[in-house]
Formats: structure tokens, sequence, C-alpha cells
């Protein structure tokens, strides 16, 4: 097998492996959380995760759930880290990083929603909310939004690949660089948006369907015009594997 085809491969089944990791870490942290957000919320649905306990009901529940609270948020960096680290091995140069952070995440997440359909049985349908993110604030929105930034961070992270490994890298000059951040930067803020109320164990507003468009249209936008109008690059060795 050729070096990009076990690369492709390694990432694949790091990516869904991880998924089902993530996935069983979530349905142990529901069974745990569950009997004090029935404390609280009697007569929620158990597979509502809205309204949030807030801080002052964790406390309730004892310093086992602060610590656990403490935990995610650490488990959650090391996520990044670990996505980071897959990437360094396989990307060479920040184009082949960045496109195999992309793939190894995206994979990651739709896998996580699988293994939690089996799992858990939910969610219920790709409009059920979800608590996507603790840092820096809490990021949440319908399970289509992260699933779609998630295909097109996997199908974006394979044209670049693929374009590198074949010998003609994509070309990103510092404009792109900057529309590619400020794309994920809006995606953020869409999921961010409505952070202060569901902090506070409000029950989330309408997800905020135009901002996230912009941010998925900036992103896809730019990186499109970085294969059409900013051409391809030479054969450069380095950035084959």
């Amino acid at each position: 097998m050729s070096g990009w085809k076990r690369a492709t491969v390694a990432l694949l089944l790091f990516g869904v492996s991880f998924g089902y990791v993530e996935a069983a870490v979530v349905a142990y942290l529901r069974a745990l959380g569950e009997p004090v957000r029935e404390r609280f919320y009697p007569g929620r649905g158990p597979d509502d995760l809205f309204p949030l306990l807030k801080l002052e009901q964790l406390e309730a529940g004892g310093p086992e759930l602060l610590q656990v609270l403490k935990t995610e948020f650490a488990r959650e960096a090391a996520t990044l880290v670990m996505l980071g680290a897959v990437a360094t091995a396989v990307g060479r140069g920040g184009a082949q990083w960045l496109a195999a952070f992309m793939i190894t995440f995206g994979v990651w997440d739709v896998s996580f929603y699988a293994f939690l359909r089996v799992l858990l049985h939910w969610p219920q349908s790709l409009l059920t909310w979800d608590l996507l993110f603790l840092i820096p604030v809490p990021w949440a929105g319908p399970v289509l939004a992260p699933v779609l930034v998630s295909a097109s961070m996997v199908a974006v992270g394979f044209v670049i690949l693929g374009r590198s490994w074949a010998g003609r890298p994509v070309r990103f000059g510092g404009l792109h660089w900057l529309g590619v951040l400020a794309g994920a930067l809006i995606l953020i803020l869409a999921f961010a948006w409505d952070y202060r109320n569901i902090a506070a164990g409000g029950m989330p507003n309408p997800f905020n369907w135009p901002l996230f468009a912009l941010g998925e249209v900036a992103s896809l936008g730019t990186f499109a015009h970085a294969v059409l109008a900013g051409g391809f690059g030479s054969i450069d060795r380095k950035t084959t594997p």
C-alpha cells in the first residue's frame, strides 16, 4: 500500500475509533448526571439535554460532579491536542496539516453521532439540539449544523491532500488563510451565540442559521477561490509522504 493510502486509512480508522470512544464517554457522563438532572428537572425526558444544570445545582449534587466538570474541560482540550498530533504525524507543511486535521475531526464528529445513535438511540433527529463544546464557553446547536461542518471539512481535507500527494498542491496565500480563519470564527460564533442563556440554565433560543450559513460560505468560498483562482502549485517533494 502506498504512503498516501496508508495515511488516508490511518486518518479514517483513527477518526472512527475516536468517535466511538467519545460516544462511550458521553454515555457514561449522561448516566452519571441523570439522577441529578431528574432531581432538579422532574418530568424532563432522559434524552433532553436542556436546560443544562447550573453551577449551583452541580454543587448541590456533590463535589464529585464539579470534579467531573473540571475533568470534562481538560478532556476536551486533550481531544483537540490528539487530533492535532495525528495531523502533525501525517501532514507535511501547513496545508497538509490543516487537511489532515479537518479529515480526522470531521470523521470523528460524524462517527460520534452515529455511535451515539447506536448506544443511546440519540439523537432523535438531525434537528435535535446538542451541547457541542464547553471551551471557552458552551457551544450548542442542532446536530445537523456540526454534521454539515464536519462533512465540509472531510471533503475539503481530501481535496487538499489528494492534490498535494498528486504533486499539484493547492496554493494558499495569506488572504486564503485569513478567509478560512474568519469563516471558522463565524461558525464558532454561531454555535456560541446563545451561550449566556444556555449557561444560565435556559432553553436554547432558535439557532442562528443565517450566521452559520455565512461562516460556511466564507470558508468554502475561500477554499474554492484558492483552487480555481489561485491555481495549483508545482511539484514539491517535501510535501510528498
